[in-house]
């Protein structure tokens, strides 16, 4: 069983090693973990995932070889330990409800019923006669063993995130990283997780973080208790961030407020900057004062060093002319194109990318996507984790 978990977690393009699984195997061994479905779980996850995009993939797996959380025909050759049911059982069910499941044959029948009520609801889907869904009790309300909101002490539970008596012995299709798979869009935790590839650690500043391996040395050395002291490790990367807002970017303010929020977190030396549709001569820090508080682009390009990692936040999306020509933009008469700014922050800055949160797939749609694309070097990446950390990877560089 534990080698067709290796092999189907590799099948499920999970990068797992013959060596990662050889150390599961020797914690097994050694029994770091009592012998129960839930601690070999963390167990395996912490021994054979080393990427957060990767949890989503694990846990169908492991919910297949072990729990028979996706392919729930399986369900009768599901390898369940007795030991396992009869420890929950010993703690949520009452003396009364075990006494009722001994008398309807134990656990083993429990679990050839669930499997055999499975095929039963999925032929009697839409019957409407109560053994699929119903008042009677035996569908997901009433005394039923099986459905998600029935009670019954053999209950088990299938989907929903929740039942009405907590009495549920098996959650079937629990997954809790859904959202960590690398083709999703990107919400606030794992924006988060995307930005920390992009990192450069530094010791610097005054003297606060205890020394531990030179106050054992200086101890030793000295025969007493010599403290040392040494700079805290800082992330030294520096960021600095325009982001495209008003028009068709309404539609993605949620997202843009999760990377600021993530940004601001994770980078701790970052600037920001507001434009609309493209670069122009102007840009602001508050979007209540745009028209009347601007600053000078050119005064922003030649404020910071140019080791700034440079990002552009925006669906790209314009008519052409609003990069390509003098007065191009809708709200005002820009002498200069934006494709001449866009040009020189590609000149001052060493790193430069575009964060389009439009879906990849429909860029193909819109000619000023490809125009943007072309300026900023073929850099520009979607708002996906993967596509997220395409671009920490090309900044890091």
């Amino acid at each position: 069983m534990f080698m067709r978990f290796f092999t189907e977690l590799r099948e499920a393009k999970v990068p797992v090693t013959l060596k990662e699984y050889l150390m599961l195997m020797e914690a097994l061994d050694k029994s770091v973990i009592d012998r129960s479905v839930d601690d070999f779980y963390y167990l395996s996850r912490a021994a054979l995932v080393k990427d957060e995009k990767n949890l989503d993939r694990f846990d169908q797996v492991f919910g297949h070889v072990f729990k028979g959380l996706e392919k729930l025909e399986l369900l009768g050759n599901a390898d369940i330990p007795a030991e396992w049911l009869k420890r929950i059982s010993d703690q949520f069910l009452t003396e009364e409800e075990k006494a009722q499941i001994e008398a309807m044959g134990g656990f083993d029948k429990l679990m050839e019923a669930i499997a055999e009520r499975m095929r039963q609801q999925q032929e009697e889907e839409g019957d409407g006669d109560g053994k699929g869904q119903g008042k009677n009790g035996r569908g997901p309300t009433g005394d039923s063993p099986f459905g998600a909101n029935g009670y019954h002490p053999e209950g088990i539970r299938i989907g929903q995130d929740k039942g009405r008596h907590g009495k549920a012995i098996k959650v079937w299709d629990k997954r809790e990283y859904k959202n960590l798979d690398d083709s999703v869009e990107l919400g606030t935790r794992n924006i988060k997780v995307a930005l920390r590839r992009l990192r450069k650690w530094v010791r610097d500043g005054a003297d606060e973080e205890l020394d531990m391996d030179g106050t054992i040395q200086g101890t030793a050395e000295k025969g007493y208790l010599d403290i040392k002291l040494r700079p805290e490790r800082r992330n030294k990367i520096s960021v600095l961030i325009f982001f495209d807002i008003g028009g068709s970017m309404d539609s993605h303010i949620k997202v843009c407020e999760e990377l600021f929020s993530a940004a601001r977190t994770e980078f701790k030396n970052m600037e920001f900057y507001y434009f609309h549709n493209c670069l122009y001569e102007s840009l602001w820090k508050d979007n209540r004062r745009r028209h009347t508080e601007k600053i000078s682009t050119w005064d922003v390009l030649h404020k910071f060093s140019t080791d700034y990692k440079v990002i552009f936040v925006g669906d790209a999306t314009m008519s052409p002319y609003e990069i390509t020509y003098p007065g191009g933009s809708v709200e005002h008469w820009n002498e200069e194109a934006g494709a001449i700014w866009m040009d020189r922050v590609g000149q001052i800055f060493e790193s430069v990318v575009w964060l389009n949160p439009t879906a990849e797939r429909h860029w193909d749609y819109t000619p000023s996507i490809e125009v943007m694309r072309q300026l900023v070097g073929d850099r520009m990446f979607p708002l996906t984790l993967e596509g997220l950390e395409k671009a920490m990877k090309e900044l890091a560089r």
